[in-house]
């Protein structure tokens, strides 16, 4: 049986994943609203995977005999100045998140919970992927926003994912 402690900070921890599903299912709206279907596409992927993720530390503490408390999940920002100060908040968030994550770790290594220790380090090794995923998007965005090349390219590119 997981202890309270950890069971708390997981419960905080599926409320950030369901808040980042949120925020990434906002920023898909947004980009509709633009007529960027591709970005809209690509940010309606990532608030799909971050339910899964809220959903996988849900599983995780049923199958410890734990106790899920859902809580309110906060509104999120609606609109964004251009793409890139959107895409450059969510590499800001991801960063948000690969912190809670770590903290999480911690914690559980400070009370000895191995079983949530080795669940989390696939959360860790996901952590990256977000974060250099989100860097490489802003980085084209920049590159694009220097030299004047049109964003529907990016835009184009984004809408593949996950149709190859």
């Amino acid at each position: 049986m997981i202890n309270h402690t950890v069971q708390d900070a997981v419960n905080e921890q599926i409320n950030k994943e369901l808040y980042s599903s949120y925020l990434y299912l906002s920023m898909a709206a947004y980009f509709e609203t633009a007529n960027l279907s591709g970005f809209a596409h690509w940010m309606r992927l990532q608030a799909e995977e971050e339910l899964a993720h809220a959903m996988k530390f849900f599983d995780y503490l049923i199958e410890r005999g734990g106790s899920v408390t859902l809580k309110a999940i906060e509104a999120p920002i609606k609109e964004w100045k251009t793409s890139l100060a959107c895409f450059e908040q969510v590499l800001a968030h991801e960063q948000k998140v690969t912190a809670s994550i770590n903290s999480l770790y911690e914690l559980a290594q400070k009370e000895k919970d191995l079983p949530t220790q080795i669940m989390l380090q696939w959360f860790i090794t996901e952590q990256v992927e977000e974060e250099k995923n989100a860097t490489e998007i802003v980085e084209g965005l920049k590159l694009i926003d220097a030299r004047g090349t049109t964003v529907l390219m990016l835009d184009h590119w984004l809408g593949k994912r996950g149709k190859e």
